[in-house]
């Protein structure tokens, strides 16, 4: 896994720019960057090796220094991924944030992880200024859409950029050197700081290479936001680390774009999440026959987990495999997943990642045989494990057990060796004393040709003890009706059981989700109860 390793230098931006022209790679092209007019501009590797070194020597000059912690809040542009690999060059630890995140969401981030500096654009500057006066150790602000500084503080990237040399010393970077910053927000309380280091790109790579099946001559799409682990670690590390050219693209979701893409860049893996999977598989299948797919070899799936419609939908309507993949923001880097050689199983999450160990383990810390559901969890001291969660030791410790650790998702695991995802450890329903997966309901629920969308949760019941409720939303021009409702209380119960059939269905516009596209249900579960939501910054807009 170490053979890329050249003495002992662990840099991330360094193996992702220098170490690719020193392969022979610089001048080939890195990012093939689109804008939302699909407008194009390649960027060669010896390009984004000089422009991230540019980028490193403006922070250094501002007194940046190695473990200081810097932040991106930037759509997804070119200036992302200069500066997110150039403050990693400077050993300096980068967080990213959402582009739409609200002042309070920078505030949490920003203000707990202590950030010294900055990055972003004009138009998030109020946002910015208005929490400024709580946010004593932010000294500098780089805005990338000015001509001049405004201040000593709020600093022109260009001027910047045009003043600094292209040449930096990337200095030796010990594996366990603190890296990347990415918050994850649980159900109650803030949202927590997990900070990975510079080894993770060990696991980054071999997964690129052998789970999603790259090599140095593929053309490479990952659709995620850089403010998810999914963009860093997929959008930047993994596919640079190896040589493999990135495509790019500046705009949102639309069918025939993304189409036009794939084709018209000659994609060779798609890595995105089963929502978008979902949308594509809404529009009319029409829309598709117009496109020359012959270079797409697959597509993987992250986010949450994939619905076995949606594998059906991508053979029989583009005749590609989707191959589902499991990580957490905490884990870094995919650990189990479906994969190319490996037999699919609609529905699973695949089989563990080499030297990937998990367990189905009890609440008493017992190990639960094949079949059983249980808690997932990870054998620790994977590449790309995360060090800690920031300035919060104490819930660190309690998620590592025994040299496990635990991952708060349920599963269980078949007699083949596949895993099969249960839920977060308090979405799994218990009616009537049967556990039920909140993911096989509404996999189900989608089969029905009417549903769009589906989001279930339990509730409290005196009698059962949970109830189930399942939230739809409905294909454009479909009206729900007393008839539509029947329908689909016989599809659950003739698929499933009459267990899990809803007690009740309530239909709405959209299902809520995070930005990297899971079904947000405790938001779901508050919005039946009346109750609060706990942290919803990272709610899709």
């Amino acid at each position: 896994m170490e053979h890329f390793i050249k003495d002992k230098q662990y840099n991330i931006g360094h193996i992702c720019t220098g170490q690719q022209c020193e392969a022979g790679f610089g001048d080939k092209v890195a990012m093939r960057w689109l804008s939302s007019h699909l407008e194009q501009r390649d960027y060669t590797f010896s390009e984004l090796d000089q422009t991230t070194a540019r980028f490193a020597n403006v922070l250094q000059g501002l007194g940046v220094a190695p473990g200081d912690v810097f932040f991106t809040l930037l759509p997804k542009m070119p200036e992302q991924f200069f500066a997110f690999l150039g403050a990693l060059k400077l050993q300096t630890i980068v967080g990213t944030l959402f582009s739409n995140f609200g002042e309070e969401a920078i505030l949490d981030r920003v203000g707990d992880a202590g950030a010294s500096a900055i990055i972003t654009k004009k138009s998030f500057l109020k946002k910015i200024s208005r929490i400024r006066d709580r946010l004593p150790t932010l000294r500098f602000i780089i805005v990338v859409d000015i001509d001049q500084h405004q201040s000593d503080d709020i600093l022109s990237y260009s001027r910047l950029m045009e003043q600094a040399s292209d040449s930096f010393y990337v200095a030796h970077t010990p594996p366990e050197t603190p890296s990347v910053l990415h918050y994850t927000s649980g159900s109650t309380g803030k949202p927590k700081g997990v900070l990975h280091a510079h080894r993770s790109i060990l696991m980054q790579r071999f997964t690129a290479e052998t789970v999603l099946g790259l090599t140095p001559d593929d053309v490479f799409w990952c659709t995620a936001d850089q403010g998810w682990v999914t963009g860093t670690s997929y959008g930047i590390i993994g596919p640079w680390s190896m040589g493999v050219t990135q495509v790019h693209f500046g705009g949102g979701y639309n069918a025939e774009e993304w189409f036009r893409i794939l084709q018209n860049q000659g994609i060779t893996v798609l890595y995105s999440a089963p929502t978008a999977l979902r949308m594509l598989m809404r529009e009319d299948a029409g829309l598709y026959a117009g496109f020359d797919l012959k270079a797409l070899r697959h597509i993987c799936s992250v986010g949450e987990p994939l619905n076995p419609e949606v594998i059906h939908w991508a053979r029989r309507t583009i005749d590609k495999e989707v191959y589902d993949t499991w990580f957490q923001t905490e884990t870094g880097a995919i650990m189990i997943a479906n994969r190319p050689g490996l037999e699919i199983r609609p529905g699973s999450m695949g089989v563990p990642v080499a030297g990937i160990e998990p367990a189905i383990i009890a609440d008493d810390g017992s190990i639960i045989l094949d079949g059983a559901p249980g808690n997932l969890c990870i054998q620790a001291g994977w590449a790309s494990m995360f060090t800690t969660y920031l300035n919060n030791p104490e819930i660190y410790a309690s998620r590592i057990r025994a040299g496990y650790y635990y991952t708060g998702d349920t599963a269980y695991r078949d007699a083949d060796g596949y895993y099969w995802f249960r839920g977060r450890s308090d979405d799994v329903i218990n009616t009537s004393g049967h556990l039920i997966s909140p993911f096989e309901i509404e996999s189900t629920l989608i089969e029905v040709p009417e549903v769009a969308e589906a989001g279930v949760i339990g509730a409290p019941d005196e009698l059962l003890f949970e109830k189930v409720i399942a939230f739809v939303a409905l294909r454009s021009q479909v009206v729900f009706s007393r008839e539509l409702e029947l329908k689909i209380r016989l599809h659950v119960s003739n698929k499933l059981s009459s267990v899990a059939t809803p007690h009740e269905i309530i239909c709405l516009d959209s299902i809520p989700k995070n930005k990297s596209g899971k079904i947000m249900r405790r938001v779901l579960k508050a919005r039946y109860l009346g109750i609060d939501a706990g942290d919803i910054s990272t709610l899709e807009d």
